[in-house]
């Protein structure tokens, strides 16, 4: 009796061996991914790009603890369908959102006061219902989702608000006309309004008559109570502090640096001196947004505000012990902007490209969609690295979805450059990257490796124009070869035809380009 019972015992401790020895599920946290998109920043506005005049130190030190991409475009020229190409994957061949569109025949939306009393006037037109976001996929993936800052896809009351489109919570502007004032009467908490302690001064208000525009005084009605992108960067730092034990995805969608040139006295004073005196910007008679005693340095301290607040963030990062385990990239919707007082000639904000009107913001050319980008992580991203990999912001989706390895297919026109940012040697390159855009006279690009094909004017008065320029040999696209190349054109052409659907929306219809690319 005694040799069983001993037998037992023995077996009994073997079996509860086996088990200690059994390997553990692994614990390791999939990394936090925090996607920063500036606003009308362009290429060359922060130093780690070549800004010489203002100051981006926090920007630049997080860009060497990463890699540099210096050839990553924006999927179009503006920021509504920007914002939806990134979010979806589509570039503007098949994209649902292919311009602006303000969702004008519900009334006067662009009267600011009657927008505040009514809110069903707030918002852009809503994009299809089940239409799948970065956002969603990564909610499936067990992340918390937040969007701090602009949306300008949808409108309240309708199924197109943050909170219906895959994100947790949502603080900020539902309407990109609203993003035009940084002291809006309110912002919206997930689908609510919150009132703000600020006066009704509408965007555009022209410069008061009889005032003296050499007098500071004069612009006070600017500059209210409560600034909205403090407000927004308060509700940031609390997600991330409040989700710092799991894996959350951050799309800080600043407004800044686009106009109005609104910012804080303390950055303002400091480019004053730095700058010197400068002639005012006078909103009216033409010039929009508001106005400005001294412009350079308003905008200066616009890019140098949201900066330390970039460096902010950072440092919570790592004061929660996360930093080591968040992807962060950092980019901007599209080019320069040459309005409300903003200067992309006296910046230099694209260079080496063209960012003037007709160049920059708006339109199809290297200044409009080319853009500021880099990615940090760390252990992962090697630090101080560059690459001139080709990509897009229609590319994060799938590159997300290769970093999380999801195993659910996606819907994405865009490629994984997962293998650049490990720096592995199997990068599938992009054959062709394509730009649809009905706005600004109805423009077209498509890009095959270093050739690029332009055609703009196809939705107004002018001749429309047939381009081709070699990126290589010709980066500001200044000698148009398209009469040298004709196989080139032919080919864009092919492309065209594969890729070009015809946009559900009348605003977004370019009727030119239905007889294909090349036609006359």
């Amino acid at each position: 009796m005694k040799k069983i019972i001993l037998f037992l015992l023995v077996v009994i401790q073997l079996h509860s061996c086996q088990e200690e020895k059994e390997p553990e599920k692994s614990t390791v946290q999939k990394p936090n991914i925090i996607y920063i998109l500036a606003d009308d920043l362009g290429y060359a506005e922060i130093g780690a790009f070549g800004q010489e005049k203002i100051e981006t130190p926090n920007i630049d030190a997080l860009s060497k603890k990463g890699m540099i991409f210096t050839q990553h475009y924006s999927s179009a020229p503006v920021c509504a369908p920007a914002r939806y190409m990134f979010l979806t994957g589509k570039h503007s061949g098949n994209s649902f959102i292919r311009g602006n569109d303000e969702w004008n025949d519900r009334g006067d939306v662009w009267d600011y006061k009657a927008m505040a009393k009514d809110s069903t006037l707030e918002g852009q037109r809503p994009v299809p219902k089940g239409t799948k976001t970065i956002a969603n996929y990564l909610q499936e993936e067990g992340y918390k989702t937040a969007l701090v800052g602009k949306w300008g896809l949808g409108a309240p009351h309708t199924h197109s608000v943050p909170n219906e489109m895959g994100f947790d919570f949502f603080y900020g502007f539902n309407c990109q006309r609203q993003a035009h004032t940084y002291y809006p009467l309110h912002l919206y908490k997930n689908k609510k309004r919150v009132h703000l302690a600020n006066d009704t001064i509408a965007p555009s208000t022209p410069f008061p008559k009889g005032l003296d525009p050499k007098d500071p005084t004069s612009y006070k009605d600017y500059t209210l109570t409560e600034y909205a992108p403090d407000l927004m960067f308060e509700e940031l730092t609390g997600f991330v502090a409040e989700n710092k034990a799991n894996p959350f995805f951050l799309y800080w969608a600043t407004p800044v640096p686009h106009v109005a040139l609104q910012a804080p006295k303390r950055w303002v004073d400091y480019y004053i001196e730095k700058f010197g005196p400068e002639e005012p910007y006078l909103s009216g008679n033409g010039n929009g947004y508001f106005s400005h005693q001294t412009p350079h340095a308003a905008y200066a301290a616009m890019v140098s505000y949201f900066d330390e607040n970039v460096g902010k963030l950072v440092q919570q990062l790592k004061d929660e012990g996360i930093y080591d385990n968040t992807l962060i990239v950092f980019t901007s919707d599209n080019g320069p902007s040459y309005a409300g007082g903003a200067d992309p000639i006296f910046f230099e904000s694209a260079k080496p490209f063209d960012g003037e009107y007709g160049r920059g913001k708006g339109f199809v050319y290297e200044g409009g969609i080319r853009v500021p980008t880099f990615f940090t992580w760390p252990g992962k991203i090697k630090a101080e690295t560059t690459s001139n990999h080709a990509s897009a912001h229609y590319d994060m989706l799938a590159t997300f979805a290769d970093v999380l390895d999801f195993d659910k297919p996606i819907e994405t026109d865009g490629v994984s450059f997962l293998p650049t940012l490990l720096g592995e040697q199997n990068q599938e390159k992009h054959e062709f990257m394509y730009w649809e855009f009905p706005e600004y006279g109805g423009q077209v690009a498509i890009r095959m490796g270093d050739w690029k094909v332009i055609r703009q004017h196809l939705k107004d008065e002018e001749k429309p124009t047939l381009e081709l320029y070699n990126l290589v040999d010709d980066p500001t696209e200044t000698n148009n070869i398209a009469a040298e190349h004709p196989e080139i054109l032919k080919r864009a052409a092919e492309i065209f035809d594969k890729e070009h659907t015809e946009p559900e929306t009348q605003l977004f219809k370019i009727p030119f380009l239905e007889r294909g690319l090349l036609s006359d």
